[in-house]
């Protein structure tokens, strides 16, 4: 902003200054969509429930909706700040660690389905499901997480003088085998601590009082070595308009496998309904991706409500 316009705004109110300042937002993202190639990548810097990223390939549409999420706060609070970013193309996971703030352990990382349709199409969703771990997360490329993303972010974190005690979400792509870092959270993800946190055989409450001591580095983490699928079951409409309390049958039918609620409630009666989008999470070991999946996928048909529906291809990609 230039000297004289910054003079100009001392006798604006402040409703004025705040309307001024967002349509200088607006000027500039406006004019770095017009330099970058398509897609284009349109982030709310909050949370948005995992639905507030959208990406399109023309420019027109892509102004649009900047203006939607900027002006009229399409993601509520969540897009008053609004990233753009470059695209690229590549295949996904998520990588978590637990730090003390100078040490830190990593746990095992997991893929996550947020797109409604088979083969990652149709909407953004909370998540539609999850695997644990990912084929292509081998030493090679975890070595390179470590040493590119990992230990430059608790270094950089420790530079800034920022105390920080917990997790940290790494959510990256692998384009042409190296890793790149699409987001960060200092959170566990859902759908993929559905099938993370099962596989933890050490003592998570031990992992916290750990970190919270500042003696991270003394804990040894075991895992279980089989994989975890995690397979959402979904009101019909998610993530659009969907209605609720559905009773749903044949929980007590569920064998060898978790079921976690996240869209339940129970009536009087003592039955269970649906109360939200994402109904249920089931989630299943195997010695193999495709030994998981089949079984967490032979309980899901167990289970029904009207309007049930989930994906019948996570792990397509792998």
């Amino acid at each position: 902003m230039s000297r004289e316009k910054a003079e100009r705004i001392i006798d604006y109110t402040p409703d004025e200054i705040t309307a001024i300042a967002n349509v200088s937002l607006l000027d500039e993202g406006i004019q770095f969509l017009e330099d970058i190639k398509s897609p284009y990548v349109l982030k709310a810097d909050g949370l948005a429930a995992g639905k507030g990223v959208i990406i399109v390939d023309q420019l027109e549409e892509a102004i649009i909706e900047f203006r939607a999420m900027l002006e009229n706060e399409k993601f509520g609070a969540a897009s008053k700040t609004v990233l753009i970013e470059e695209f690229l193309s590549g295949v996904e996971c998520s990588v978590f660690v637990i730090t003390d703030g100078d040490s830190y352990q990593i746990l095992p990382e997991a893929k996550d389905y947020k797109r409604i349709g088979e083969g990652d199409t149709g909407l953004n969703t909370g998540g539609m499901g999850s695997i644990s771990p990912v084929s292509f997360a081998d030493d090679t490329f975890m070595k390179k997480v470590i040493g590119r993303i990992i230990e430059p972010t608790i270094h950089g974190l420790k530079n800034e003088k920022i105390e920080y005690s917990g997790f940290i979400f790494f959510g990256l792509i692998k384009v042409n085998e190296n890793p790149f870092v699409i987001e960060y959270n200092v959170r566990l993800g859902d759908p993929e601590t559905e099938s993370v946190i099962p596989r933890l055989k050490s003592d998570l409450l031990d992992l916290f009082i750990a970190a919270a001591d500042k003696r991270l580095a003394e804990e040894h983490l075991e895992f279980n070595l089989q994989s975890a699928a995690s397979i959402m079951l979904v009101s019909g409409g998610y993530p659009g308009d969907y209605e609720k309390g559905k009773i749903i049958t044949g929980l007590n039918l569920v064998e060898d496998c978790l079921v976690f609620h996240a869209g339940t409630k129970q009536n009087k009666k003592g039955e269970i309904l649906t109360n939200g989008g994402r109904v249920l999470a089931l989630t299943a070991f195997g010695n193999s991706r495709e030994e998981s999946l089949k079984k967490a996928y032979q309980e899901a048909k167990k289970i029904n409500f009207e309007g049930k529906y989930f994906r019948t291809d996570l792990g397509f990609d792998l």
